[in-house]
């Protein structure tokens, strides 16, 4: 069994991949899209969007991270891919899937999944410009408007040298809207020869284990899930293991909520900072009662003292609740 960790924009960044890998359960991460536009983008873009390149391309964790490209020309993104490469990512992976409206206002994403043949050819053209070692996967959703040529999109994904396929089990236009579409998996993964992972509301062990009865798929990807809940990938492999899950309580959060400001506050902007907390604090609201609690707390808060200080507070009630 093999659990991915998402690439989300905005939210599954670097911090989070430290964070969520240092919980662990998670075999390997996806970086956001990188955007490619027509120009050879320079290092410092990709050590910005994944700084784990610095550290043999894997989190602190030692989780491997393999860097998503974003883009519709295959020139263009082959030539991005082999200077990517050159930095020693533990792989390329390829968006077919962002729906968000910018992104397909401009050819790029989930637009591309009306056109199958430009898909295969972005694939080949990148598979080409890499070294044969090196892994290049790609991510699609169902479709554009409708599921109509998702089978047609997979096979040209491989068929243009990808080794690995993750589906989105929604269209674009089903955005994030419930429910995913698990069984349209199904007819994908049996048809394809390289590996296929399913992705989309898998917020539990149930659900993936719905998820992975109704699609045929053992590997999983985790997005929204995982964030709201970081003991999901272990409750997964406990399961798998045939123990029963044991949920990670709110008192042992308390470090990771404070790794992960001590990260927001080394790498982000001041004006991002305490909105990064608040933001994965609403998130965990869906798995952890208190966490509405401590969002309430924070939400007003603007300043980073305060915030530091409200994180400190968070340690020493959970050390006098461990103790």
């Amino acid at each position: 069994m093999t659990l991915l960790l998402a690439p989300m924009e905005g939210l599954l960044d670097f911090v989070l991949r430290d964070v969520l890998t240092r919980v662990g359960g998670v075999d390997r991460c996806v970086s956001e899209f990188i955007r490619v536009t027509g120009s050879l983008l320079p290092d410092k873009v990709f050590h910005r969007f994944i700084p784990e390149l610095q550290h043999g391309g894997r989190t602190l964790a030692g989780v491997p991270v393999r860097a998503q490209l974003l883009g519709s020309d295959p020139v263009s993104m082959a030539e991005n891919a082999a200077r990517l490469a050159q930095l020693g990512p533990e792989g390329i992976d390829l968006n077919f899937g962002c729906p968000a409206k910018t992104v397909n206002r401009h050819g790029g994403g989930a637009s591309l999944l009306r056109e199958p043949e430009r898909i295969a050819a972005v694939v080949a053209a990148v598979r080409r410009a890499v070294p044969a070692h090196l892994p290049v996967s790609a991510k699609m959703r169902l479709g554009y408007d409708d599921p109509g040529r998702a089978l047609e999109c997979a096979l040209a994904m491989q068929d243009g040298g990808a080794c690995e396929v993750v589906v989105h089990a929604r269209t674009k236009t089903d955005g994030y809207r419930p429910p995913a579409y698990w069984e349209l998996v199904a007819p994908i993964r049996q048809a394809l020869r390289v590996p296929v992972v399913a992705n989309g509301e898998i917020w539990s062990v149930q659900n993936a284990l719905r998820c992975r009865a109704a699609s045929g798929c053992d590997a999983l990807m985790l997005g929204r899930g995982i964030v709201a809940d970081p003991g999901l990938a272990l409750a997964i492999r406990a399961h798998d293991a045939g123990h029963a899950p044991e949920p990670l309580p709110w008192t042992a959060m308390a470090p990771h909520l404070a790794r992960f400001w001590d990260l927001v506050c080394e790498h982000l902007e001041p004006r991002q900072r305490a909105g990064r907390l608040k933001q994965w604090l609403a998130l965990l609201r869906r798995h952890y009662p208190q966490a509405e609690e401590a969002f309430q707390q924070v939400r007003r808060m603007t300043e980073q003292r305060d915030v530091s200080a409200w994180v400190a507070r968070l340690q020493d009630t959970a050390a006098c609740s461990a103790g």
